[in-house]
């Protein structure tokens, strides 16, 4: 019998083969792997992964049944480790954090440790081995324990535990007691998320064996797809082509089905230490589902209106190949032009990755009309070691992307001569550290260079130098200044809007007030734009994207408040 080390070495490379001989195989070798006790953490996790894989891209549905029965069998498995006395630690690393049954330790966000302590209450803690500010605690309890002030300011020394430990009562969960006494604060939303992350409050998470585990996390398919032949590689990828494809048909979710899989997603996204603002705080009462074949649901919601963008609309997404959460996606747009995140979860990075990138951005073009698709440096490589060892830039590259960067379009060229030329050549790090500098960008209909030099940070940096130079400094003043300027310019009565249209209408103004010719603006100009703000409120921000691209004006405007260097001398 092979050792469990071999054993896996066969079971990583039979899993990507989708032959009858790759099948055959696969199903041995779990069947095998399944009688074998893992006394090894590393072992342990490789089979975890595999099995993670396959359940995601089954040969078979004796494979799709194997990896289930194993998956269960996890929990036992961990146990036995732990009563080994095996160091537990890299069962916390990023790449494999979450299995179930074992703990992780994060710090989280106020909105994210608020939710986690709702639905896992029992399970979450704050981890006070690794907690370090205690300076940050003391001035949030000043808030909100009687007297403590007092201590605060003339003693040394203060015992802060001993301080919540009587105010606690019977209460066993500082964390939750804590989020509970900041939620009741007479504070607004973003206040008592300001103060609870200042704290950078380590949060003990054990996963129990509930769903929330990256073992556990999987819905029941509507269909299992098996994989009886190849995946679709890169190459066979068209994104112009999938683009330029028919319409997809979408299933809008109730606003409680919305929910949960929203919450579904904050539950595979933080057992992996991340976090995405569209997934905090996305509304359940938007998310659509659609059904891409292979096997693959995708899911797209927006913001609740409260949580929006100033400037730009806000899609995320969730992708589930055969009922397991794969990736999640955001796309966040302005006008035509939006801006991509999509994470492939490291377990599933060998499947069919560009596949399902690219019908993400066909989604996003359906629903927002993006024809212009940017890529942030750190995605491309810059900072990012796992990006540049992957490749990134060239996986973007081969699917139509360009840098923004003319010098590095030349170097571009270069190198994809010398990979045409000069046989088994690959770009060294270094050079794919130095194309990673500048942004990456998709023009489906045609390469203009309009959103070239654009970033929307210049039109907020525009912002703040008139606020410096006009109102001294004084945000409320500027606030109230050019709100009245704008809706004298546009014609808009303050008085007619509602609640959310006039926390859109405040947030454009300081964009529209830069613009040196609005009052010149046809009648027509200007009613476009009054819908523009209202629809920023709207029940969806992918008609505010739309309506945004038929203003001609007002585009040109903001490209070229967003690419010029507008610096004071």
């Amino acid at each position: 019998m092979p050792s469990i080390e071999k054993l896996l070495d066969q079971l990583e490379d039979a899993k990507r083969r989708f032959d009858p001989s790759g099948r055959a195989q696969t199903e041995k070798l779990l069947a095998r792997a399944g009688e074998k006790v893992f006394s090894d953490i590393e072992l342990l996790i490789r089979f975890h992964e595999s099995l993670l894989f396959l359940r995601a891209h089954p040969h078979s549905e004796k494979v799709f049944r194997l990896t289930e029965k194993l998956l269960s069998t996890f929990s036992a498995r961990v146990e036995r480790i732990r009563a080994s006395g095996a160091d537990m630690t890299p069962f916390d690393y990023i790449e494999y954090s979450g299995i179930v049954e074992t703990t992780l330790s994060g710090t989280f966000s106020y909105d994210i440790a608020r939710w986690l302590v709702r639905r896992h209450s029992s399970q979450t803690e704050i981890n006070w081995e690794r907690y370090e500010k205690k300076t940050g605690l003391a001035a949030a309890l000043a808030r909100v324990l009687p007297l403590f002030y007092e201590d605060l300011m003339v003693e040394a020394n203060i015992p802060q535990g001993e301080w919540l430990r009587a105010a606690m009562g019977k209460n066993d969960n500082a964390l939750k007691w804590l989020i509970d006494r900041i939620d009741r604060l007479p504070l607004a939303e973003k206040a008592k998320s300001q103060l609870y992350d200042s704290l950078e409050l380590p949060v003990r998470w054990k996963m129990g064996r509930d769903r929330a585990s990256r073992t556990n996390n999987r819905r029941k398919p509507r269909k299992v797809f098996y994989h009886t032949g190849k995946m679709i590689q890169r190459k066979e990828v068209s994104l112009r082509a999938e683009i330029d494809s028919p319409p997809v048909e979408f299933e809008k979710l109730s606003a409680s089905e919305g929910e949960e899989i929203i919450d579904m997603t904050r539950e595979t996204t933080a057992v992996r230490y991340r976090e995405l603002y569209g997934i905090t705080h996305g509304d359940g009462r938007s998310v659509m589902r659609t059904d891409l074949g292979r096997g693959v649901e995708m899911f797209l919601w927006g913001l609740r209106p409260e949580r929006r963008l100033p400037l730009r609309a806000y899609h995320a997404g969730f992708t589930l190949k055969n009922g397991v959460p794969i990736n999640y996606i955001e796309g966040i747009t302005l006008f035509e032009r939006t801006e991509v995140g999509f994470n492939t979860f490291y377990t599933y990075r060998e499947g069919e990755s560009a596949w399902v990138y690219v019908r993400a951005l066909k989604l996003l073009n359906q629903i927002a009309g993006v024809t212009a698709v940017s890529i942030d440096p750190y995605q491309l490589g810059h900072h990012n070691d796992e990006a540049i060892e992957s490749g990134a830039f060239w996986f973007y590259r081969k699917l139509g992307f360009r840098s923004t960067d003319s010098r590095l379009r030349n170097l571009t060229e270069r190198e994809e001569k010398k990979i045409a030329t000069v046989s088994g050549y690959r770009t060294p790090a270094r050079v794919l550290r130095k194309l990673a500098v500048a942004p990456a960008i998709y023009e489906h209909q045609r390469a203009s260079g309009e959103w070239d030099g654009f970033q929307v940070r210049n039109i907020g940096l525009a912002v703040q130098r008139r606020m410096a130079s006009e109102f001294g400094g004084d945000a409320s003043m500027m606030r109230v200044s050019v709100m009245a300027e704008v809706a004298r310019a546009l014609c808009i009565s303050q008085s007619d809007l509602n609640d959310a249209e006039k926390l859109a209408f405040e947030n454009l103004s300081f964009a529209l007030a830069l613009i040196p010719d609005l009052e010149e603006w046809s009648e027509e100009e200007k009613r476009a734009a009054a819908s523009i703000i209202r629809a920023k409120a709207g029940e969806d921000e992918s008609v505010y994207a739309r309506l945004l691209q038929k203003h001609a004006r007002l585009r040109k405007a903001i490209i070229t408040l967003g690419s010029s260097d507008q610096r004071a001398d």
